[in-house]
């Protein structure tokens, strides 16, 4: 089933420029969007400063769980195993998890736990990032889904922990 979604998405690669061309942009330098992002907030107010600070400390928990995995599990790329539409280069390390996605979910999770609307455009652009993992070639979509799933729980998981240790700070205040 994961390679027969895959061969569905990859089969337009390289079929219409001006769609390769977008999906290429969003693959490689949609970071500079979630930077750009994560600056204006940090500069914006103490509120958005904390949700910031939570979403890069988010996401390099994320990286490292990444790493964690590259170290212990390999899955070959899909170019590495199928006749795939592949646009640009890539290095032939696991295909799982994804790198990209990861990062891009850790960011935008963190900022939808806070604030719902900037939170949502942003997960909708880190969906479209997974899809052009795909579309480009690089990743299966079990691929994007795990490292989506990895990346948002690590993010609740930081909220939560947050949160509790708010709340434990309050409670200790009151007595």
């Amino acid at each position: 089933m994961n390679i027969k979604i895959f061969k569905v998405i990859n089969q337009f690669s390289g079929r219409c420029s001006p769609i390769d061309l977008l999906m290429i942009l969003i693959s490689n330098k949609i970071r500079y969007v979630y930077i750009f992002v994560l600056i204006f907030m940090w500069f914006r107010n103490d509120f958005y400063k904390k949700v910031s600070y939570n979403a890069v400390i988010s996401s390099g928990i994320a990286w490292f769980i990444y790493a964690m995995i590259k170290l212990f599990y390999f899955k070959p790329r899909p170019f590495v195993k199928h006749h795939v539409g592949i646009l640009t280069p890539s290095k032939k390390d696991s295909s799982f998890p994804s790198k990209h996605t990861m990062l891009v979910f850790a960011i935008s999770t963190s900022i939808f736990l806070y604030n719902r609307i900037l939170g949502s455009i942003m997960l909708a652009l880190s969906v479209l990032t997974g899809f052009s993992r795909i579309w480009v070639g690089h990743h299966y979509p079990s691929d994007i889904i795990g490292s989506a799933f990895v990346a948002s729980t690590t993010s609740t998981i930081l909220n939560c922990w947050n949160f509790f240790n708010k709340t434990k700070g309050r409670l200790k205040r009151l007595h």
